[in-house]
C-alpha cells in the first residue's frame, strides 16, 4: 500500500488533534495541509520506523513546532484573531502531553516519540496538566444532550471540574432559549436531538448571538472531522473516557477565558 494509503484513515483523528491543539479548526486544518504538503514535496520525511499513526502525527508535531507565528492570517477565524497572535499562544507541553494521551489514545512511550522528548518526561507532564484543570477558574455549562445517563455522567464530569451545569437542554429550541437566558461559559452538545433535530443547528444560532466555547460529544466524529466547512475546533467521540471529555472541557476553557467566570 502506498503512503498515502496507509495514512488516509488517519487523517480525521489528526484533524481532531490540531484543532484541540491550537483552538482553532481553520489553523488546525491548515497546518495539516502544510504536514500533507511535506510529505508530498518529501517522502523521506516520513517517519518510517514508526506505526504509520505515530509517524504522522510525528511529522504534524515538526511542522507545527516551526510554524511557531508563520501561519498565513487567514487560517484564524476567532474575530480579532490572526494565527500569529493564536500561535504566540502556543498549547504548553504539558497540554500535548494529556491531548496525545487522553484524546487520541497514545501511550507514554508513543507520546514521548511524537513531542521528542524523552518516555520519563511524559508523565510529569501529564500531572502539571491535571493540576493546570484542577486551577482553572470555573464557569457555568449548559449541556445539550437527550440520552438521560449520558447527559448526567456529563454534569457529573462538569461538577467534578469544579463548573456549574445551569441546564440540559434536549432539543434545538430548548436550548437556544436556556442559552439566551442563562448566559452559559461553555457548550457540551451531542449532533442528534430527541424531536429529530440537530445540535449543530442548536449552536449555530447559540453563537449567533453569543460568543462561548463548545466541545461536541458524539457518536458520528466522522461528520465533524471532513474539513470541508465550519466545523467544531473541540470534539469528543462517543463512548467517551471521562480524561478526553476533562482534556477537551479544559483546551476551549483554555482558549476561551473570557468564557469563564469567577
Amino acid at each position: 500500500m502506498s503512503l498515502g494509503g496507509e495514512l488516509s484513515s488517519h487523517i480525521p483523528d489528526l484533524r481532531r488533534y490540531a484543532r484541540a491543539l491550537t483552538g482553532d479548526q481553520a489553523l488546525g486544518d491548515a497546518l495539516i495541509g502544510r504536514t500533507l504538503q511535506t510529505l508530498v514535496d518529501n517522502p523521506a520525511s516520513f517517519p518510517r520506523h514508526l506505526n504509520p499513526r505515530t509517524g504522522l502525527y510525528k511529522l504534524f508535531h515538526a511542522v507545527w513546532s516551526r510554524a511557531g507565528g508563520d501561519a498565513t492570517p487567514e487560517a484564524a477565524t476567532a474575530p480579532g484573531k490572526t494565527a500569529q497572535e493564536r500561535l504566540t499562544h502556543l498549547t504548553p507541553q504539558s497540554r500535548q502531553a494529556l491531548l496525545l494521551t487522553a484524546m487520541e489514545g497514545f501511550g507514554n512511550a508513543d507520546a514521548a516519540e511524537i513531542m521528542g522528548i524523552g518516555e520519563a518526561e511524559v508523565e510529569p507532564l501529564l500531572e502539571m496538566a491535571l493540576a493546570d484543570i484542577d486551577e482553572q477558574t470555573s464557569t457555568d455549562v449548559l449541556i445539550i444532550e437527550d440520552e438521560p445517563i449520558i447527559s448526567m455522567d456529563l454534569a457529573e464530569i462538569v461538577r467534578e471540574l469544579g463548573h456549574g451545569v445551569v441546564g440540559n437542554a434536549v432539543t434545538r429550541d430548548e436550548a437556544v432559549e436556556m442559552a439566551r437566558t442563562r448566559h452559559p461559559g461553555l457548550v457540551l452538545a451531542d449532533i442528534q436531538l430527541a424531536d429529530g433535530s440537530s445540535g449543530i443547528d442548536a449552536v449555530n444560532d447559540i453563537l449567533g448571538f453569543a460568543s462561548v466555547p463548545v466541545v461536541f460529544v458524539t457518536a458520528f466524529p466522522e461528520r465533524l472531522l471532513t474539513g470541508e466547512r465550519p466545523e467544531p475546533t473541540f470534539l469528543v467521540t462517543k463512548p467517551f473516557q471521562r480524561m478526553a471529555l476533562r482534556a477537551a472541557i479544559s483546551q476551549a476553557l483554555f482558549f476561551n477565558p473570557a468564557a469563564t467566570a469567577d
